[in-house]
């Protein structure tokens, strides 16, 4: 069994059900646009674990770390049991954006990886040139 990462698993979701959430106006099929629901299972075998290890993340850390109340006490979930007569409903627009702001962690983590590597590589550069330049004289 694999350990999915927050990003794999919201990619996985976004990729899956970004038409079901772009096609509310034409289909109607769902209590809201921005909560649509999602099946755990199908999300899990697509990233080979198990579906109780995705509604633990979704529910108990997702939920918790990216839900919030608004000024009037309202919630606004990012994973809800039930919206309506719909389960397991993830909050699409809040799911993108959470999503985006991995994807640019993930930007500025390779760049600076890259930066890093680029400045060991100046400063061995250095260093054989040092070295040659004493064996030089």
């Amino acid at each position: 069994m694999k350990i999915p990462t927050d990003k794999e698993i919201l990619e996985t979701i976004f990729e899956h059900y970004k038409t079901s959430f772009a096609d509310y106006e034409i289909r109607e099929d769902r209590a809201s646009k921005i909560y649509v629901p999602i099946d755990c299972q199908k999300i899990a075998g697509l990233l080979k674990t198990d579906r109780d290890i995705i509604f633990g993340r979704l529910y108990y850390h997702l939920e918790r770390k990216h839900g919030y109340a608004q000024s009037d006490d309202s919630k606004v979930h990012f994973f809800a049991l039930k919206v309506g007569n719909d389960a397991k409903c993830v909050n699409f627009p809040l799911l993108v954006s959470v999503l985006a702001g991995l994807q640019e962690e993930g930007k500025r983590f390779w760049f600076a990886t890259a930066a890093s590597f680029l400045s060991l590589g100046v400063a061995i550069g250095s260093l054989v040139v040092a070295i040659a330049a004493l064996k030089g004289s």
